[in-house]
Parts: C-alpha cells; sequence; structure tokens
C-alpha cells in the first residue's frame, strides 16, 4: 500500500513561508505601480489633500503607460536562431507559434516594465505532448529565491485565488513541481484523485526564468521603468487639478448687480427667474433708477503660469525618458524629417535596444527548458539560442527602400533575403514570399512556352557542320 505524502517537508515549509512573505513584501508597492500605468492613482497617494466635492477637478496625464508603450511597441521578435545558422531554425519558429509567443512577448516586455521583473514558466502540455507549454506569469502572483553564491534559482511559487476563494499555488524545485492548497494548518500537498500533486521532472534546474528590468548587481526585483516619470506625473497632476479649479472659478469674468433683489429678474410672463439662469442671461436689464443700481463685471484670472508649469513639467519627463518633446504635445507646423526623426528618437531606440538584449537572453534559456522537455536533452553547452529582434526605429518606408536600393546598386552587397531582414521581415513573412517567387518560376504560361520551344526543337533538329569538314563537299 502506497502512502501519498500530504505535509511538505521542513525545507520546502520554509520555502513556502519566504517566497509568501516576498510576495506580501512587493504586494504595496507592485499595486501602486500598476495604478500610476492605468492612470488610476488618486492624488491623495502624492499629497494633495482634495475635498470630495472637488474631486471632479482631478486631472491626471498618464506619462507613464505612455512612456512605458512607447518602449514596449519597439520590441518586436523577427526569428530565433541556432548559433551557426543562417536561417532561423524551424523547431524553434514552431515552439514561437504554438506558444503564440507573438502576442506574449509583447505582454511580458510591458509587464517587466512595469513592475520591474517578469516570470516566464516552461512545462509539459498534456494537449499537445510535442511542444512543451511556454506561459508568461505575473509578478504579482510569483516569487523565486535566488542563490546569491551560485547565482542560481532554488525555488520559485505562483500563488493565486481560485474563483471560489480557495488560496492555491504551484512550488517549482530543480527536481519536481509541488502542487500546494492553502489549509486551516498552513500550505499542505493538493491531492485530486489519481493525482499525487507532485509531479518529479528531474531537470536539475527550476523550470523558471526571471526577467528583470533595470538590473542592478545583488538585487533581484528589478526597477520599474516609471520610476523617473512617477514624480514628475505626480507634480503635473497638482498643476493640472489647480489649472481645472481656476477655470471653473476665476477663469470667467464675474458679473455683479448692486442694489437689485432677486424678485427684480423675472421672465415675460412676471414669473421670477433662477439664480443661474439669471446670472446666464446675456443682458440684465431693470426699471430702477441707474442712481440706485450698480451693474459690472469684475475681470477673469490670467492662467497661462499654470501653461508654462506644465510645459516644464513636460520637458523634465521628456529629458528624463528620452522620449522626442513632441510626445508630450508639443507639436510643429512642419513636420520633421525622416532623418531628423532618428536622431530625435536616438535615447529611446538605445533604450529599446539595451532592453531587446536582456530579453533576448531570458528567452533563449527559456527555449532551452522548451527543448530539454521536447527533446529531452539540454542543448550544447556554450551555444545559446539567439533572438533577432526587429529595428526599434521608427520605420520609415522611404528611407528603407533608399537605403537597400543603395546598397544593392552597383556591385550589390545585400542578397534578396538580406534585404528582408533590412526591411524588418519576420521568418513568417520570408516564408511567404519565398513561396510566391517559387509560384512565378512555376508560371503555367511561362512553362508552355518552354515545352513548344523544347518541342520545336526536336520536330526542326539543327544540323551544325563539322568544323574540320571541307567547305567544298557541301557545295559552298
Amino acid at each position: 500500500m502506497v502512502v501519498l505524502r500530504t505535509k511538505l517537508t521542513d525545507d520546502e515549509q520554509n520555502m513556502v513561508n519566504k517566497l509568501s512573505g516576498q510576495l506580501g513584501n512587493l504586494s504595496r508597492q507592485d499595486k501602486l505601480h500598476n495604478a500610476y500605468y492605468e492612470g488610476a492613482q488618486r492624488l491623495k497617494h502624492i499629497g494633495l489633500a482634495v475635498p470630495e466635492e472637488f474631486r471632479i477637478f482631478e486631472l491626471v496625464a498618464n506619462w507613464p503607460r505612455m512612456y512605458v508603450d512607447e518602449v514596449a511597441r519597439r520590441q518586436k521578435v523577427k526569428g530565433i536562431y541556432r548559433p551557426g545558422q543562417g536561417k532561423a531554425d524551424p523547431d524553434l519558429q514552431e515552439a514561437f507559434t504554438a506558444n503564440n509567443l507573438d502576442a506574449e512577448i509583447p505582454i511580458l516586455a510591458k509587464e517587466n516594465m512595469i513592475f520591474g521583473r517578469m516570470f516566464a514558466t516552461v512545462g509539459t502540455n498534456e494537449d499537445d505532448k510535442d511542444h512543451p507549454l511556454i506561459t508568461m506569469e505575473s509578478p504579482r502572483q510569483m516569487a523565486c529565491l535566488v542563490n546569491q553564491r551560485r547565482r542560481r534559482m532554488d525555488a520559485a511559487m505562483r500563488k493565486f485565488q481560485e474563483q471560489d476563494g480557495t488560496q492555491v499555488a504551484t512550488l517549482f524545485l530543480p527536481d519536481k513541481t509541488i502542487q500546494l492548497v492553502q489549509s486551516s494548518d498552513g500550505w499542505d500537498i493538493d491531492i485530486v484523485g489519481d493525482d499525487t500533486g507532485v509531479d518529479p521532472h528531474n531537470l536539475g534546474k527550476v523550470p523558471v526564468v526571471l526577467f528583470l528590468n533595470r538590473r542592478r548587481l545583488g538585487k533581484w526585483h528589478g526597477t520599474t521603468e516609471m520610476a523617473d516619470v512617477i514624480p514628475l506625473t505626480d507634480a503635473c497632476a497638482r498643476a493640472l487639478t489647480d489649472l481645472q479649479y481656476g477655470v471653473e472659478t476665476v477663469a470667467i469674468q464675474k458679473r455683479f448687480a448692486i442694489g437689485v433683489s432677486r424678485g427684480d429678474f423675472v421672465d415675460k410672463d412676471g414669473n421670477p427667474l433662477p439664480a443661474w439662469q439669471s446670472y446666464f442671461n446675456a443682458l440684465w436689464a431693470t426699471q430702477k433708477s441707474p442712481k440706485d443700481v450698480s451693474i459690472g463685471q469684475l475681470p477673469a484670472a490670467d492662467l497661462s503660469n499654470f501653461h508654462n508649469t506644465v510645459k516644464l513639467y513636460a520637458e523634465l519627463a521628456s529629458s528624463v525618458t528620452g522620449l522626442p518633446f513632441r510626445y508630450f504635445g508639443a507639436n510643429t507646423a512642419n513636420p520633421a524629417a525622416e532623418g531628423a526623426i532618428r536622431a530625435d528618437e536616438s535615447r529611446i531606440i538605445s533604450n529599446a535596444e539595451e532592453k531587446n538584449a536582456h530579453l533576448g537572453v531570458g528567452l533563449g534559456w527559456t527555449l532551452a527548458l522548451y527543448e530539454r522537455l521536447r527533446t529531452g536533452e539540454w542543448p550544447e553547452a556554450g551555444e545559446p539560442f539567439a533572438v533577432d529582434w526587429r529595428n526599434p526605429a521608427t520605420p520609415t518606408k522611404a528611407e528603407e527602400a533608399d537605403a537597400i536600393q543603395k546598397l544593392n546598386g552597383g556591385t550589390p552587397v545585400l542578397s534578396r533575403e538580406g534585404s528582408w531582414d533590412e526591411m524588418g521581415w519576420n521568418e513568417a513573412r520570408k516564408i511567404r514570399e519565398r513561396a510566391y517567387f517559387d509560384d512565378e518560376a512555376r508560371d503555367p504560361a511561362l512553362e508552355q512556352f518552354q515545352r513548344d520551344l523544347n518541342q520545336q526543337g526536336n520536330q526542326n533538329p539543327v544540323t551544325v557542320p563539322d568544323a574540320d569538314a571541307d567547305p567544298a563537299a557541301s557545295g559552298d
């Protein structure tokens, strides 16, 4: 009789406690960063006490989301290569397609910048055993323990809540994965039917990959990409809220009437008018003597100081993010030329390239785990998979076409497929174009024309005279 283990060992329980504590410690910070990305932060978070009746004047310029999205949309994968291969690896491209990584990698890039960290897990796929499952995991639900001495991951845990309120978790270890459920006594192994809750995989490594944004030595939590722009967003929110209040209170000229009562304002039938309707009437008239009544208006306040303040904050935000100032609404009558656009975006391009390099390393490790589960063997040491990214610069078709044409003029520098790479085509597009070229080479009209020529040549063979024969013998 086999007795199933329902309790964790002391070492496993200790890991679970540490990982749960780590998630709890980071939850408040993660919640705040999520609010800033969504533009849902309340002004009380930034020290501005706004009375409840003035909440309608709250206004936040969501620069954090604009910044994160602008970098993330420049992070697009073209293909995945093995070392020494000239073309994208078909097996890795198949993994890419089977796991819908075209849609998952943008989420990975964005969440990594918002929270400063992100996770990817690799596991067996019950529905498709030939293609292991690659899953992007929320950092708000996952934590890991990194061995500082060995610089390797000792354990990781994903924790979430079921629809019925039950807390469940998955503990990832180098040799097994354990499914957990929270009980009144703590965490127990989740046994369901024939499922023991323990899945031995004997990989020798935790099947989890950690991605860090702005990684620092000795720190394994990363830094949010919004860190520099958040204080400026708060300062701008204060100015915009004050501006909104000023627009509603002192930006419109105020009229006053002295020596009249409410009953002096009546409609054509003699009925008293409501106070606000009287105020917004274009014409005020009274039957009282001008000596007894004084009617006038106060000058409106000039709010241009708020405009200059918001512009200053936008300039500062542009300086710390590297986004061109035109991204913050500073438009000019004449659009920038293509070369000027690239020069203006040099910092944001370099930032995207640096992040692509870090994400590419993590994705290489993720695909190495995928290959281990798919083939049963680890890829050869020292031969990591390479991820090829699209050019993060703003695409300008005319400039790209002109550059490719110049490189291929005279003695060609680029091959046909090299030109495709310069144009940023992914592997799926290349495969489609190769098929188009093959179809053109097999044009039925051209094939029929070639067959007709061959047939005519067989019916009317051309006799080639012997070079050594006597010309006189032929009658010439």
